[in-house]
This record gives C-alpha cells, structure tokens and sequence, in this order.
C-alpha cells in the first residue's frame, strides 16, 4: 500500500511547498516546523489505519464504550535528518516507546552507500512500527533499517513514513522487505539524479534542519 498526502487536498500542501522554497528554507526554524506539522499530519492519518479494539471507560455518570489502540505504536527515527518529522510523530502518539537508528549516505561513490552505525530500540515483536525517514531515495537506508531491526522481534506492520519518495525507491522497498508494511509519504517526485538526491525534491533536510555537516 502507497499513501501519498500530495493526492488530497489539504494544509499539508503549503507546509510541503515550504519546505521545497528555496527562499523559505533559509529559515532554518520554519523548515523545522513544516517537517514538525507533517509529522502530526502523517501521525493522524496513519492512525486511521492501526488496531484497534472496544474499550469502556468509566465516565462519572456510566459507561462509555470507544474504539482504542491496544498499544501505541513504536515510533522510530533515522537520524538526524529525521527529528524534526519524528517530533510531530510524538506529539499524537505520545505515549509510544520509540528508536533511533544512526544511518549516513557515504558518498563520493558509483552507487549509494549506506552507513548503520548506531541502533537503539524497545522490543519489536507483534508491535506495530512506524520507521520516520524524511527522504525514501533509493530506499537502501529503509531496507538496511529494516534487516537491523530484526534482530528486536517481528512487527505486526511497519510503516514507512517519508516526507518525499521516489518510484525508484518505493519499488526498491516494496521488492525487500518481506514483513507487512505499508508506505506513507507526502509527496512523489519525478526520479533520483546521477548523485541519488530526489528531483525535483527538496535538497538536504538534515543540513536544512540542523547545519551543514562536515
């Protein structure tokens, strides 16, 4: 399954043109917060889609019966282009354990390649997993993420939230990773160029968030 946000009409498509105007991304904390809003927008509409179950609850005058998650989902982050949407993850599901998963794009090479060098979460298994990565690329850190993660348990489903993907990507997702997943994103762009960064895109939300790295 492919939900992508862009196909409705609605407030998210300013706070993604933001994040795409290169003259509005020279404010780094407006850049923070349309990735912080998508992140609420995203977490509800995901939402729609969890377990749920019948749960009574005792009001001071009787008894109300509403459907309820079970548990929350985990909710994990690549760093650190991911923070800023993962913050508005954690806004809606706040009660939600959550990962981080440390990942960088080596670059200066013919084909992308992936660093993992840090990984941190709660048990995985039978839960439901949302993995936050701003940028579905290549799709490489999602699958390396997701072979990483095994080692925690199974998730029931896993979904993939993105602020902007690719059919390259989506496909190289949807062909490697053989557990229940879904992916989420607010946009899909044209292609990947010869340097793997997605056009028309964005640019890079780590270094627009936080800083251009050395």
């Amino acid at each position: 399954m492919l939900f992508n946000l862009s196909e409705h009409n609605s407030i998210a498509n300013h706070f993604v043109a933001e994040l795409r105007d290169r003259q509005v991304q020279k404010d780094r904390l407006r850049f923070r917060k349309n990735a912080h809003r998508l992140g609420q927008i995203m977490a509800y509409e995901i939402s729609r889609h969890m377990h749920y179950r019948n749960t009574p609850i005792e009001t001071p005058l009787g008894t109300s019966v509403v459907n309820l998650m079970p548990e929350p989902p985990v909710i994990i982050a690549i760093m650190r282009a991911g923070l800023p949407y993962f913050q508005g993850f954690l806004d809606f599901f706040d009660q939600s354990d959550a990962g981080f998963i440390g990942a960088y794009r080596q670059e200066g090479h013919t084909e992308i390649v992936i660093n993992l060098e840090y990984l941190a979460t709660p048990s995985l298994a039978q839960r439901e997993v949302i993995l936050v990565d701003p940028m579905l690329a290549t799709g490489k850190s999602i699958v390396q993420s997701v072979n990483a993660l095994a080692k925690n348990g199974k998730p029931s489903h896993l979904y993939v939230a993105s602020l902007v993907s690719v059919p390259e990507g989506i496909q190289f997702v949807n062909e490697n990773v053989d557990i229940p997943h879904s992916l989420w994103t607010c946009a899909v762009d044209d292609n990947l160029n010869d340097r793997f960064y997605i056009v028309p895109g964005l640019g890079d939300a780590g270094d627009l968030s936080f800083g251009e790295k050395l």
